[in-house]
């Protein structure tokens, strides 16, 4: 079922359903044709709803860069309570956790500037954010858990794709702690890579960790998809030439109103099903945003 944007989404999806592939001299740009995003094109997969705004080549599919919080693991009540505690170190007020999710997706030192109002004094920001790192170092799995379904999308990614699509972590989380959840909360064996904020000099949507792991699995940006709930994880792969898939589950989803990914989820398991892999079972938890897997 598809409703109705143009005819040249009409004809994109047709190219995609006949023949496995969007036709290059037909672009999908949905963002001028007076429907949100989130409604333009509509495709069902199963029992699945999967939103697609620019269909991606399935069979040609190499490597999947995940992003991190909000994507692979929900980590928004550990974050805020490191960032609470932080406050009241220093005799700050704490703040409400929904205010704190807000301020997660651009890096450690970005989530802390923005909880202390973007303080002047750069020896007090210094301070604060040793303080943070030291707190979240300890406390980095008190809370966070992956969400639903999210190991059997993996797993059912590598075994229908026979291993050959590659599977990494892209974070703007420093990178001691994104390895210290990916290992605590037994993913480390689906990733060939784990890349954080500080692997590089730069961060996402800067695509120099994304042009990283192309050159290191030896993949082109259009055999490869940045997956991800913010439009720092979208940015990111324009930036780079891959495509991308948004994930409504997570955290910061609000903000890819901002830059529409080429295909929508809500769900982890989707992603299977976005891929067009064929999978052997269907997991049986509760939605993502309602509980917990592994």
């Amino acid at each position: 079922m598809v409703a109705k944007v143009d005819d040249r989404v009409d004809l994109a999806l047709f190219n995609v359903a006949e023949y496995g592939f969007q036709r290059p001299d037909v672009s999908v740009d949905v963002r001028n044709s007076g429907d949100s995003a989130n409604s333009a094109i509509h495709s069902y997969t199963g029992n699945v709803m999967i939103r697609v705004l620019r269909p991606f080549p399935q069979d040609r599919i190499k490597l999947l860069i995940f992003d991190l919080d909000g994507t692979l693991v929900d980590s928004q009540l550990d974050l805020a309570n490191a960032v609470n505690a932080m406050l009241r170190h220093f005799n700050k007020p704490e703040l409400p956790v929904h205010v704190i999710s807000g301020y997660i997706g651009d890096g450690a030192p970005m989530l802390v500037r923005r909880a202390l109002n973007d303080p002047q004094d750069e020896e007090f920001f210094k301070a604060a954010m040793d303080f943070f790192i030291r707190y979240y170092r300890e406390h980095k799995l008190d809370n966070t858990y992956v969400y639903a379904g999210m190991k059997e999308a993996l797993d059912s990614i590598r075994r229908a794709s026979d291993g050959q699509i590659k599977m990494a972590v892209l974070s703007n989380k420093p990178v001691r702690p994104s390895e210290g959840i990916v290992e605590g909360l037994g993913l480390s064996e689906y990733f060939v890579a784990v890349y954080g904020g500080n692997s590089f000099a730069t961060k996402k949507p800067d695509p120099e960790g994304a042009r990283k792991l192309l050159a290191d699995t030896s993949t082109s940006p259009e055999e490869a998809i940045m997956v991800g709930d913010s439009h720092n994880d979208t940015l990111t792969a324009r930036n780079a030439g891959m495509w991308s898939i948004g994930c409504t589950y997570g955290l910061a989803p609000h903000s890819l109103e901002n830059a529409p990914p080429d295909v929508y989820i809500d769900a982890p398991y989707e992603l299977v099903e976005a891929l067009g892999l064929q999978s052997g079972h269907r997991s049986k938890e509760v939605p993502a945003s309602e509980g917990f897997s592994g």
